[in-house]
C-alpha cells in the first residue's frame, strides 16, 4: 500500500508531501490544485508504461506543466515525482535537454535526469537499491555496499523501469514498474446520446472496465458471474429494488435494468443519464480484479444527492481489496467516508497548494536527493 506520494514543481504543487491510507479523500475549493493532484498520480503512472514523456507534451510541454509562481529563485527546470510504499519507494526528476541535438526539433521535449528505486518509506544511500543518472544506470550489488553499472548509455526519454524491470534479474524495478502500470484512474464517464456505454459491443470475460466505459455490459456480467453481491445490492439500494443484467443478441452484449413497476427491462440506451453514470462507477469500483491503487476524479458529478450515499458504500467496498483515493469537490460524500477515510483537504498560500493542518512536524518524512 502506498504510504506517501510526493511531487515537486509540477503546476500549482511547488512541494507537496501528501499521506495515503487504504481509503483517501482528497477535498478543497476549486483551483486549490485537487486536479493537478490528480494528474501528478497519472504521470506517476505514465512512467511505468514509458510514456511520461509523451503525457507532458499532451499537456503542452515540460515548460507549460511547471510551477510558475513567485517566491522562488530555481536555477534549474525539474519536475519532481516519487510515491513510498510499504515495500519499495520510486522518484523520478525531470528537466530539459541540455543539447537536444544539431539542429533538432525535440530541444523542448522533456528527459529524464534521474531515477531511484528504493526500499523503505524513505530515500537513503543505505536503501537506494537502483539509481539513474543520465544515461548511466546503476543496481545495488550482492553485497550491499556498492554499484554495478547496468548501463551508461541508456537514452534520456526512456526510464530504466522500462529498460531493466525483469523479474528474474531485478525484481525490485519489476515489482515497481507492474505496480505503475496497475494502476487504474476514472475521470468521469460520458452518458450523452452518442456514448460508448449506451450501445451494445461484442462481449468476453471483462474483469476491468474501461476509462470510457464502452465494455460495461460485459464487465457488469464478469461482476455477475464472479458472485459479487455487492452490485446486485447497490443497485436495488440506489434505485428502490431494481436489478440490473446482460442481454446478449447475436453476440452483442447490452445492459439491462429491471425496475418494480416498469413492464419490460430499460436497455443502456433508454437509461437516465444518472443511472448509467452510477452503474459506470458500480463496474469500475467492484471489478473482480482490482488493481494496487484506484483513483477517482470526482465520481459525485451529475449525479442525484440521493446516489451519494449508495456511491461511498461502493468506494467503501472497493476499499477493501484495494487502495482508493477520491478527489472530490462533494460534502456529502465526504461525510459518509469520512470515518473510514484519511481527509486532505488542500488550500493555496501565494499561488502554491498546501494540505490544511499539515506542517513540519506532522509532514511525512520525504528526501529527494540531488541530481
Amino acid at each position: 500500500m502506498l504510504s506517501t506520494v510526493a511531487v515537486h514543481g509540477y503546476r500549482s504543487l511547488r512541494d507537496i508531501v501528501l499521506p495515503l491510507s487504504r481509503l483517501t479523500v482528497v477535498t478543497g475549493a476549486n483551483g486549490t490544485g485537487k486536479s493537478s493532484v490528480y494528474r501528478a498520480l497519472r504521470l506517476l503512472a505514465d512512467c511505468g508504461r514509458g510514456e511520461v514523456i509523451g503525457a507532458l507534451a499532451r499537456e503542452g510541454g515540460l515548460q507549460s506543466a511547471l510551477w510558475a509562481g513567485t517566491g522562488t529563485k530555481k536555477r534549474t527546470v525539474e519536475l519532481k515525482l516519487g510515491y513510498s510504499a510499504d515495500d519499495f519507494g520510486y522518484l523520478v526528476d525531470l528537466g530539459l535537454p541540455q543539447m537536444a541535438g544539431i539542429n533538432s526539433l525535440f530541444g523542448r521535449d522533456p528527459e529524464i535526469k534521474r531515477e531511484v528505486v528504493f526500499a523503505g518509506p524513505v530515500l537513503r544511500s543505505s536503501s537506494t537499491l537502483v539509481r539513474r543518472a543520465g544515461p548511466l544506470a546503476q543496481a545495488c550489488d550482492e553485497s550491499g555496499r556498492g554499484f554495478i553499472d547496468l548501463t551508461r548509455g541508456l537514452p534520456t526519454h526512456r526510464s530504466v523501469l522500462a529498460e531493466f524491470a525483469h523479474p528474474g534479474e531485478l525484481p525490485e524495478l519489476a515489482a515497481v514498474r507492474d505496480r505503475l502500470r496497475a494502476w487504474r484512474f476514472y475521470d468521469g464517464f460520458r452518458v450523452d446520446a452518442d456514448a460508448p456505454a449506451r450501445r451494445a459491443h461484442v462481449g468476453t470475460r471483462t474483469p476491468v472496465l474501461a476509462e470510457d466505459g464502452h465494455n460495461l455490459a460485459a464487465a457488469i456480467q464478469t461482476i455477475i458471474e464472479a458472485g459479487f453481491e455487492d452490485l446486485q445490492r447497490a443497485v436495488a439500494d440506489a434505485f428502490d429494488g431494481a436489478s440490473v443484467a446482460t442481454a446478449v443478441s447475436d453476440g452483442l452484449f447490452d445492459v439491462e435494468l429491471r425496475a418494480p413497476g416498469v413492464l419490460r427491462p430499460l436497455r443502456g440506451a433508454e437509461l437516465s443519464d444518472g443511472t448509467l453514470r452510477f452503474l459506470l462507477w458500480a463496474a469500475a469500483l467492484l471489478s473482480p480484479q482490482p488493481p494496487s491503487l484506484m483513483v477517482l476524479n470526482e465520481p459525485e458529478t451529475s449525479l442525484h444527492p440521493d446516489l451519494v450515499r449508495p456511491l461511498s458504500t461502493l468506494i467503501r467496498a472497493a476499499a477493501e481489496v484495494t487502495q482508493v483515493c477520491v478527489v472530490t469537490h462533494s460534502a456529502a460524500l465526504l461525510g459518509h467516508l469520512g470515518a473510514d477515510a484519511t481527509h486532505i483537504e488542500l488550500t493555496k498560500d501565494a499561488g502554491a497548494t498546501q494540505m490544511v493542518g499539515q506542517g513540519l512536524l506532522n509532514a511525512p518524512s520525504w528526501h529527494w536527493g540531488s541530481r
